[in-house]
């Protein structure tokens, strides 16, 4: 189906279907909070990957020991709360800074697992682009949706370390497919109570819907297809545009204009995003999310 896209096609196509779904998702925070629409996002994200793989799910539990449903029930926690966070984040400050900042997770990652005294200059230009993007343009950014930025840091730098662990125990997509029925359980409670009946509705659900293929199964199926054919350092380089096209795609779709402190901070953090990936020449692709 892909086979005519070339490779680097097929990682802009995914790193621009994930940021049109926020662009999306963030749109729908008029009628839901985010809270629900998270909890829509994961349930619809689960249902597919169920649809498309339940047998194989169904042979990766009956096979699976004790520690393997740990690390699958970790993996399924550290994703609702990337997505938590990060929606709560999109709901106080622009997509772009929201996501640059997020960044911060699987770069704290290539940095840890490096020994490379080169790697410090990546985290200090990252900080100075944090930095930057807390100070703001001719606005303040608001504090909390900078702190729930950094939790969603947090929670993508436990998703890829869980990742490996779980590509290590589980075929195909049967981990990523448990994690997210878990992650979408762990959301049920806060998204019922704070979405009420209007998240029932037809349009909120099939909003809702295209945001689970736009963030989830489309990119994952983009991606998957572009790592059969590219070296995972070419890949990681390619994610590292991520933090632009969610800015462009706030100016274009949400009309967040970013002043140019902003747009520097943007520049500084994909810098040491492309830099620190480089520096993992051997290492693997492993900061893809659902």
């Amino acid at each position: 189906m892909f086979r005519t896209i070339p490779a680097p096609g097929l990682v802009l196509g995914g790193i621009v279907s994930v940021q049109l779904g926020a662009g999306v998702a963030k749109g729908l925070f008029d009628t839901l909070p985010p809270s629900a629409v998270v909890f829509l996002r994961l349930a619809f994200s689960a249902l597919i990957l169920l649809v498309v793989g339940l047998s194989a799910v169904r042979r990766s539990v009956r096979r699976a020991s004790r520690p393997d449903l740990v690390v699958a029930v970790g993996f399924g926690l550290a994703l609702a709360t990337m997505n938590f966070a990060i929606y709560e984040s999109f709901s106080r400050i622009p997509l772009g800074i929201a996501v640059t900042i997020e960044f911060l997770g699987p770069l704290g990652v290539a940095v840890a697992f490096s020994r490379r005294r080169l790697d410090l200059m990546w985290v200090a230009l990252a900080g100075l682009g944090v930095v930057l993007l807390a100070r703001g343009g001719s606005e303040a950014v608001d504090p909390v949706g900078i702190a729930f930025a950094l939790i969603a840091a947090t929670g993508w730098a436990a998703y890829i370390l869980l990742s490996r662990q779980v590509g290590q125990r589980f075929p195909g997509v049967s981990g990523l497919t448990m994690a997210s029925v878990v992650g979408a359980v762990a959301m049920t409670p806060i998204g019922l109570s704070s979405g009420g009946g209007q998240m029932w509705q037809p349009e909120p659900l099939a909003v809702a819907a295209a945001i689970a293929l736009l963030s989830s199964v489309i990119p994952y199926t983009l991606e998957l297809e572009a790592l059969r054919r590219m070296p995972a350092v070419v890949f990681g380089i390619l994610m590292s545009l991520e933090p632009a096209v969610a800015a462009t795609v706030g100016l274009v779709v949400l009309n967040e204009i970013l002043h140019v402190r902003e747009w520097a901070a943007i520049a500084c953090v994909v810098v040491a995003c492309l830099g620190a990936t480089r520096a993992r020449s051997n290492g693997r692709a492993d900061d893809t999310r659902a």
